[in-house]
């Protein structure tokens, strides 16, 4: 690798760009090795619904992380509701940390009749420990669902509050799209070290949500 490395480095012009020279068939054939071009963000652990009553992670909210994100994929309903989450400083004995959120919608109906842009003052809080909503009441047909990401904030902080931004994608029951985000704070200076998802009425039919830890 010594030899490829130096013929690479003599083929960089003085602004930095590889010339035509620098890669080879004989260079890359001789590449073993890559170095890791990880870009941050680690797979934890992943769950799938099945007619579920709430999607938990109890574990692997630690201090590893800064932030740690949350992706669903396909979040279908058993009836219609929405999809709402809440915070645990006890390792999921209890989860109702108190919160402060905003939340507003972007809206579309298929049949291009409607369309507008809301702050939802029914899906935010104020201080308060109730599950926070992820999205307005959505559908529960058959190809309908949820999907979008929650990211929160350096949950291991015994210092700061814990900020969070989420932004979701549902089918309403109106036949309508609607583009969510959300954003707040746990008000709590105590670690988070767990979190829970679930419907505001009835199971999660279906649908995965993967946790990633980011750098």
């Amino acid at each position: 690798m010594g030899a490829i490395a130096r013929s690479a480095a003599n083929n960089i012009t003085t602004s930095g760009v590889f010339t035509s020279n620098a890669i080879t068939n004989s260079s890359v054939t001789g590449i073993t090795v890559l170095a890791n071009a990880s870009d941050g963000i680690t797979l934890i652990s992943s769950q799938t619904a099945s007619a579920s009553a709430s999607i938990s992670f109890t574990t692997g909210i630690d201090s590893t992380y800064k932030a740690y994100k949350f992706v669903f994929v396909n979040i279908h309903p058993a009836s219609s509701a929405t999809f709402d989450f809440n915070l645990s400083t006890d390792s999921g004995s209890n989860y109702n940390v108190t919160k402060t959120s905003t939340f507003f919608t972007a809206q579309h109906n298929e049949n291009g009749t409607f369309a507008q842009i809301d702050y939802e003052t029914g899906a935010d809080l104020a201080q308060s420990t109730s599950f926070q909503n992820l999205c307005r009441t959505y559908s529960a047909d058959a190809d309908s669902g949820l999907s979008g990401s929650l990211i929160l904030f350096n949950p291991s902080s015994t210092t700061y509050v814990k900020h969070f931004i989420a932004r979701t994608s549902s089918f309403n029951t109106i036949v309508r799209i609607e583009d969510s985000s959300i954003a707040g704070y746990g008000n709590t200076t105590s670690a988070i070290n767990a979190i829970q998802f679930k419907m505001s009425s009835g199971n999660i039919d279906a649908g995965t949500i993967y946790m990633y830890g980011i750098k």
